[in-house]
């Protein structure tokens, strides 16, 4: 039997513990007697016997608020939200699975939860998410329950509950001993830095014919000139490609303007590949690496090799310049902060509700990556998840990289139980 308060169910995760016997039971002291054989009696609904299920209270003809009874239910009607005020997340005591039921072998249960929380948020059960999440945390300690914490904060920031946020900031900090998230009122515009950096992924291999991807490099600098350009997807490239963009990085400088090169590591291990001490061709193979030996800083490997290019050239190689050192390239898990958007990208802000998004087919069809920006998406229900997913699954087939960039926590859980992680690539934002 369940308990008065309803627990909300993910998929599979809970299953009836309690076996009825089909069969009635013999009295011990008679001898078996040869007789047809007995049939068991039809189960109900809940795969009760029918002599159990006699003994149990019929259940409503409708379904509680709170209780997902299919793994298939309809996630987008709204639901009325539990009754009484949210529990202080010190004040939570933690309630018990009623005896007869119990977690399947293979289930992971943080993600279970995390997978709950996520679907009461995006059917607007937010007081109900908030207990999922406070339990949770609590119970997963500060290793895996992090993971709550921030779709705590989350919660917080979308429903307005500065008050709660801060609270839990303290908490976090004491307990994490390191700085929490940041309170961003979601209906206050983002503030954006005077310098606005765009980024532009290079098309194609790094080849002197490749037009196509110089003017793109070239348009997007006259929009912006402060560029960041991703060449971490480049396979090949030649003298030709290399020397145009050597020109393209100098006329950067000369115009005040500026080139953050990512996949510069990618890079140097191609130019490596092109590089001979005894070769007099591929010059501007020799200067690029160069370059990006002067940008990652490595002093010792440009000195070295200035020599080399001295000798193989027979001229004065470039000289180290200490003020031009770039910033360490971040990891991939480390994102732009939100107002370093890309400069074009398909949008998706405020509360989103039985959207099909019938237009970002067209959006992917001339974009390459795909980029779909949820830095001031708050919340989205459970079928236009699946409606996003499907058209992103078409997407994907033409060989294009998709990249979910800067959702909140909840919103990337949700992503997760759709399945929107195994066709993109899904970029949290920082605090």
């Amino acid at each position: 039997m369940l308990q008065d308060d309803f627990v909300v169910r993910p998929r599979s995760l809970l299953c009836p513990a309690m076996v009825f016997s089909f069969f009635k039971k013999q009295p011990p002291e008679k001898k078996m007697v040869a007789r047809p054989a007995a049939v068991p009696r039809p189960n109900d609904a809940r795969g009760l016997a029918s002599d159990a299920a006699d003994e149990t209270p019929k259940p409503s003809s409708s379904v509680p608020v709170g209780v997902f009874v299919r793994s298939d239910a309809t996630f987008s009607s709204p639901v009325t939200q539990t009754e009484g005020p949210p529990l202080e997340l010190s004040e939570f005591v933690f309630s018990e699975l009623a005896a007869e039921f119990q977690l399947e072998a293979e289930a992971d249960p943080i993600d279970a939860a995390a997978e709950e929380a996520a679907m009461l948020f995006a059917n607007g059960q937010d007081d109900v998410a908030r207990t999922v999440l406070e339990r949770s945390a609590r119970e997963n300690g500060l290793g895996s329950g992090e993971r709550f914490w921030l779709m705590l904060f989350d919660l917080f920031r979308v429903t307005g509950q500065k008050a709660a946020f801060e609270a839990l900031a303290v908490d976090y900090a004491r307990s994490f001993e390191k700085s929490p998230p940041i309170w961003r009122d979601l209906a206050a515009p983002v503030a954006v830095q005077a310098k606005v950096v765009g980024t532009v992924l290079f098309k194609g291999e790094l080849t002197g014919d490749n037009d196509a991807g110089f003017e793109v490099v070239r348009a997007a600098l006259k929009k912006n000139p402060h560029l960041r350009l991703d060449l971490s997807k480049v396979r090949k490239l030649d003298a030709g490609g290399c020397e145009r963009l050597l020109a393209v990085l100098q006329n950067a400088r000369r115009s005040k303007g500026e080139i953050e090169l990512r996949g510069r590591d990618h890079l140097a291990v191609l130019l490596d590949s092109q590089i001979a001490a005894a070769r007099s061709d591929g010059r501007a193979c020799w200067l690029l690496n160069l370059e990006l030996c002067q940008l990652r800083g490595q002093f010792e490997i440009f000195e070295e090799m200035a020599i080399n290019y001295a000798v193989t050239f027979e001229i004065s190689p470039p000289s180290w310049e200490f003020d031009r050192v770039a910033e360490a390239e971040p990891s991939p898990l480390v994102l732009a902060a939100a107002d370093q958007l890309l400069t074009e990208a398909y949008v998706i802000k405020g509360e989103i509700k039985g959207v099909r998004f019938g237009d970002l087919a067209a959006y992917a069809a001339a974009n390459d990556p795909v980029v779909v920006d949820c830095s001031t998406l708050t919340r989205m229900d459970f079928l236009s998840a699946g409606a996003l997913l499907n058209v992103l699954s078409v997407v994907k087939r033409t060989g294009r990289q998709i990249v979910v960039r800067h959702p909140n926590h909840l919103l990337a859980e949700l992503f997760r139980v759709v399945g929107l992680r195994a066709v993109a690539d899904i970029e949290l934002a920082r605090n």
